[in-house]
């Protein structure tokens, strides 16, 4: 009997593998409601710290910098772009049905997170190799865009299961689908489908159709692949595979989905980009220097002015020589930058040649030359002897090869003659003349060679617009900036203020220069540069017509051009007076047409009637630098001043080569009829001071009938 009990006893007590199993079970669900417990926590805790939905709303990703022009238009959107917040009911039925279908099928079903969409990444997984898809729902993607980042590890996907389930026990699903479509990134910098649609079709996007949703529905996938921007046949093939799931989960038949082509979506043609560019890459990297907000959105507001900026381009391209480049910067009397062309094509070249480039200006730097002998107490009208000149073995002499005896400051200045503006280098110093330069917004290296007052130190053209402008102001700085005030957020962060207080020159000194400048350009080498109203500006040339430079200002407008080749190459028949000259006047007209005309300080003054202008203006001749080399040293006076072959080079001496097409050499020596000589173009026309008189419409008193007189230019004949 007891063995009998003990028999059943063995039969009655559970095997060993399933008490291990009963106890495996119970520990089991002990860590799941343990772990369930620890989840509903975490979820808890989550949804708390949650933002508000409106916060969400006006919480973009990255900082969106919009560029407006001065009379508030936009230039350029850059870094990411947001477009109209678009409510549920607004958004297009197909866009909402494109986006379930291809990124999320149970989207409307599942708790924020999809089981079956995870065993189903891990088997593909499995199959082969490497992940090809991850499971995500919407709600992980948004809670990824905005709350993570796209690391592959398991802790930033075990966050994102969190955040998952608290979006889903916070907003509703209508809610999740709002924000997730105005703020995920379809690529070409555009979030949330608003900006997609803008940029890839040209309009909003509750004009969706149902090929242009399935195009934006499809890019979510990979967006730089898909861009249509980037790949136009690709985004269209992919917006094939969206219809297709669409049509495999009931949001669409089948013919519906075949009238949809994406073939035939037309795509908006990109933004140009246009000279603004050049404009906006100088003035936005000034944001480091001006404000410390990296994170919100900007709006920047400009000096730019956008017809100015379309008549700048106009007149750079249409005087352009072939072969060569050309640059513009127009600064206000307050330093506004109204204009600014770095070149002829920005998206051949983004080189901006009006801030980067540095060139040499040829007689357009004999402003600081005047404006120091100005400040050391000449005027005008004093006298200085046109004469031959060595300075340390330097000898300079003007392009026309001849020296006129005693002339006006005014009248030197006019015609550029190179003797003079020596000796009064000489005179006040060199050092002084770089200091003056320094002084006036010359931010590039200066030398002290004598021959640096002929222009030999490179500048910027943006620099020596600076400078004149600041002559313009009677003497104050007018230092040049392109951002008015910055807002974020609607709140002001930054106003730029005009300082007027940093005084260059006297007024007078600043008046006797621009008594100059008037009489270069009405009777001088910058006659091309005249526009019916005040105007005052110098020309520059530099050897074998390398650089053509006018810089001038009228009605309170300053502008500055250059033209030249970027190799430095000599540009046949380019001089100041010629293509520079005439794009500033193209602009000029344009640019002053609505503002008062203005009268300088001083009215013009003639210069000496029986004095003929040098060669820049009178056989189109560079107006400086014949005797000193490509680097500002001096040559001898008997050297050729250019080097042998040299297209543009024609030295007037017997044995040299032929002067090119159009040009007359000058005759050499004393044999030289100077009275009875007169430039092709006059007809044989005898240039004496009748024609002068004719010609000008005024008498203008005879000098010493003894005392031999020099040709006058023709009024026709293309000048510097």
């Amino acid at each position: 009997m007891a063995r009998a009990r003990s028999s059943a006893t063995r039969t009655a007590a559970p095997p060993a593998w399933r008490r291990r199993l009963m106890l495996a079970v119970k520990i089991s669900a002990f860590l799941a409601v343990l772990g369930l417990g620890a989840l509903a926590t975490a979820v808890f805790i989550a949804r708390s710290q949650l933002p508000s939905f409106e916060s969400l709303k006006s919480s973009p990703n990255g900082q969106m910098i919009r560029v407006h022009a001065a009379d508030g238009s936009v230039l350029v959107s850059l870094g990411p772009s947001y477009g109209e917040w678009l409510p549920y009911d607004r958004i297009p039925a197909v866009m909402r049905d494109a986006t379930i279908a291809v990124e999320d099928r149970r989207f409307r079903s599942h708790l924020g997170v999809d089981p079956i969409g995870i065993a189903r990444s891990v088997m593909i997984r499995i199959e082969r190799g490497r992940w090809v898809q991850g499971g995500s729902t919407v709600t992980q993607q948004l809670a990824r865009n905005i709350f993570l980042n796209n690391q592959k590890k398991f802790g930033r996907k075990f966050r994102e299961w969190i955040l998952a389930l608290a979006l889903e026990r916070k907003f509703d699903k209508d809610q999740i689908l709002e924000l997730y479509l105005n703020k995920v990134y379809y690529g070409g910098g555009a979030y949330g489908i608003d900006a997609a649609s803008r940029k890839f079709f040209g309009h909003g996007a509750d004009r969706l159709s149902l090929a242009e949703a399935a195009v934006i529905a499809g890019l979510v996938k990979a967006p730089s692949n898909y861009s249509p921007t980037a790949d136009a046949d690709a985004a269209k093939g992919r917006a094939g595979v969206v219809l297709q799931q669409m049509v495999r989960n009931g949001f669409v038949t089948q013919a519906q989905a075949a009238s949809a082509d994406p073939g035939e979506v037309k795509l908006a043609p990109p933004a140009r980009q246009n000279s603004v560019r050049y404009f906006t890459d100088w003035a936005l990297p000034q944001l480091d220097l001006l404000i410390d907000e990296t994170v919100k959105p900007l709006e920047v507001w400009t000096t730019l002015d956008p017809t100015m900026q379309r008549e700048a381009d106009a007149a750079i391209r249409a005087n352009v020589p072939k072969g060569a480049q050309g640059a513009l910067v127009a600064i206000d009397r307050d330093g506004a930058v109204r204009a600014m062309v770095g070149g002829t094509d920005y998206v051949s070249s983004i080189y901006n040649r009006a801030t980067q480039a540095q060139r040499q200006p040829g007689s357009a730097f004999k402003l600081f030359v005047y404006l120091a002998a100005l400040e050391a107490g000449r005027t005008p009208e004093d006298r200085e002897i046109d004469e031959p000149v060595t300075i340390d073995g330097w000898s300079p002499r003007n392009d026309s090869r001849r020296n006129s005896g005693e002339v006006t400051l005014r009248t030197a200045f006019a015609y550029s003659l190179n003797t003079i503006a020596a000796k009064l280098g000489q005179a006040v110093g060199f050092q002084t003349v770089a200091d003056m330069a320094r002084r006036f917004g010359i931010t590039t290296p200066v030398n002290t060679h004598p021959s640096m007052v002929l222009g030999t130190s490179d500048v910027r053209l943006i620099d020596m617009t600076h400078a004149f402008a600041s002559i313009g102001n009677k003497g104050v700085d007018v230092a040049p900036f392109g951002i008015t005030r910055v807002t974020a957020d609607n709140e002001t962060i930054y106003t730029h203020e005009v300082d007027r207080s940093r005084v260059l020159v006297a007024p007078t000194v600043a008046a006797q220069m621009t008594d100059l400048l008037q009489t270069a350009v009405n009777t001088g080498t910058g006659r091309a540069a005249q526009i019916g109203r005040p105007v005052a500006g110098k020309t520059g040339t530099t050897t074998s017509s390398k650089d053509g430079w006018f810089l001038g200002f009228s009605s309170g407008l300053t502008t500055g051009i250059w033209m030249g080749r970027d190799d430095a190459r000599p540009v046949a028949g380019l001089h100041g007076g010629t293509a520079p000259a005439r794009a500033f006047a193209q602009f000029m007209k344009a640019a002053v047409a609505g503002r008062p005309i203005e009268q300088f300080d001083t009215q013009v003054t003639l210069p000496e009637a029986q004095l003929e202008p040098d060669a820049e203006s009178y056989y189109g001749a560079p107006d400086n630098m014949s005797f000193v080399d490509d680097d500002g040293n001096p040559l001898p006076v008997d050297a050729p001043r250019a080097p042998a072959g040299d297209p543009d080079y024609y030295p007037d001496r017997p044995g040299g080569p032929p002067p090119p097409a159009g040009i007359q050499q000058p005759l050499q020596g004393p044999q030289r009829p100077r009275d009875d000589l007169a430039p092709p173009d006059t007809g044989g026309e005898r240039l004496d001071q009748d024609w002068l008189d004719r010609v000008t419409g005024q008498g203008v008193p005879r000098r010493d009938p003894g005392r031999a007189q020099p040709p006058r230019e023709s009024p026709d004949r293309p000048n510097q």
